[in-house]
């Protein structure tokens, strides 16, 4: 014995002692903690509001089929991300069901095709004609090499939301509004010192150069991409350099218009309550999350399609997307893909889904429902499911390469180095900029371009 502790206080510390009695007292009280076991074929889902619409319709499901009942789970979704790769890598069990956002979703497609480990859906979407009830572009994010793997839950088109209240008060005719320049030129007399310390009290729009959402979604409305149909780098497109010239040009210099005011904080929802910005690009769910988040705003906005980015360009651009797949290793695939269309094809999941997110199906031969089209109080009457549904069929294609973080941080590397450029040089012309803003992402391809090159699955795998 006095051998042993010996060892012990030549080894272990007083400190590591506290710390390993520590470790080992709270590994037996959460062994000991009771565990839900849910029955039935697993499946696992991330957003607890997609959770809290789905309970009644798969009781209603297992109540109906008993022999192929399915047992709902929601984890976080780091902890759902990090059981479906390591089980679509590892051959390990995961949910025969899987439900979660594409940021999630993309990453499994790093390998080759046939081993992505959700099943290929395509076949049956075209044999059973869902495709063709499914809006168009919302399938791309879930699609790779042609093979499409998951079904779309949404749609997110954006429009603008703006403080109509000042607006109309300030006599402002927004029907005189078609593209972005005619916005800030109809829209700049609302910009004031009201406390004359030589900066303005009120901007026209959320954005700023670090605000990745919001350059995301003014290149993709602009015809811009970051990846091309085969998932290759296409970072350094000139429009791409033209929206990053543009934007650079509304957030800093004489002619400065836009500020960063956060979607959800509660400073921000002071902001933006207290009429600091005027505008902010909105897709479905953030108007739906505001109604809980700031219901001070109700009555105070209005909605309207996003300005064109030139005159005849589409009126709306996208954020966001969930998808529902089935996992390769299910050994109830069938069963599986039934329920997916019990849940995403039910009018009653459309009509809870918009009255509690105002997040819009993306089943067209959903669209006619009658809800869609009653007053919103929270934007002023409006019927804000139509307004949505009448820009979903133009929101913008985007890729489902499993780069898009990574090509989204290099986006904003760039257009803080194009700002940074901009005030130090006092250049801030569109034509100066958007030539430095080329030089700039052609740099960031280059790096994005050795990153992808390290995949050789990506760069020879191009099966149809």
């Amino acid at each position: 014995m006095k051998a042993f502790r010996a060892w012990i206080s030549r080894f272990l510390s007083p400190g590591a002692l506290v710390i390993l009695t520590i470790a080992v007292v709270t590994s037996l009280i959460v062994a000991s903690l009771p565990t839900k076991e849910v029955k039935g074929i697993p499946f696992w889902i991330s957003a607890i509001v997609h959770y809290e619409a789905y309970t009644p319709l798969i009781k209603e499901w297992n109540e109906q089929h008993p022999e192929s009942e399915f047992g709902i789970t929601l984890l976080n979704a780091r902890a759902l991300e990090r059981r479906m790769l390591s089980g679509f890598l590892s051959g390990s069990p995961v949910a025969d069901l899987i439900e979660t956002h594409l940021a999630i979703v993309a990453k499994a497609f790093l390998g080759p095709v046939d081993e992505i480990g959700f099943v290929d859906l395509t076949e049956r979407l075209h044999r059973e004609g869902i495709y063709d009830q499914i809006n168009t572009p919302s399938f791309a994010p879930y699609t790779s090499r042609g093979h499409i793997f998951g079904i779309p839950h949404d749609v997110h088109p954006v429009l603008l939301s703006y403080r109509a209240d000042i607006v109309e008060a300030a006599g402002i005719d927004v029907s005189q509004i078609e593209t972005w320049e005619d916005y800030f030129r109809v829209m700049r007399p609302l910009m004031r010192d009201y406390d004359s310390d030589g900066r303005p009290d009120r901007y026209l729009m959320t954005a700023s150069e670090t605000r990745g959402d919001v350059i995301t979604m003014l290149i993709l409305q602009a015809g811009g991409s970051l990846f091309d149909q085969d998932d290759r780098p296409n970072f350094n497109d000139p429009i791409n350099a033209e929206v990053l010239a543009r934007l650079t040009t509304w957030i800093t210099g004489p002619k400065q218009a836009c500020t960063d005011v956060p979607a959800f904080t509660a400073a921000g929802h002071r902001q933006r309550l207290d009429g600091v910005v005027i505008a902010t690009m909105t897709p479905d769910w953030m108007a739906g999350s505001w109604k809980i988040e700031n219901p001070g705003l109700s009555g105070k906005l209005k909605l309207m399609p996003l300005p064109a980015w030139r005159k005849g360009g589409i009126r709306t651009s996208v954020a966001g997307g969930t998808m529902i797949g089935i996992a390769k290793t299910s050994h109830h695939i069938d069963e599986s893909w039934a329920l997916i269309k019990h849940l995403y094809l039910s009018p009653k999941l459309a009509e809870h889904m918009y009255r509690t997110t105002t997040i819009i199906s993306p089943v067209k031969t959903l669209w006619n429902q009658p809800f869609y089209d009653e007053p919103d109080p929270f934007f002023s009457g409006q019927p804000t499911g139509r307004m949505y549904i009448d820009q979903a069929p133009d929101v913008p294609s985007r890729p489902s390469s499993p780069y898009n973080e990574a090509a989204g941080q290099k986006i904003v590397s760039a257009m803080i180095a194009l700002r940074a450029y901009a005030d130090s040089n006092k250049i801030y012309d569109e034509p100066t900029l958007k030539i430095e803003a080329q030089r700039l992402l052609d740099q960031e391809q280059q790096s994005l371009v050795r990153l992808i090159s390290r995949n050789v699955f990506l760069l020879e795998d191009k099966t149809p």
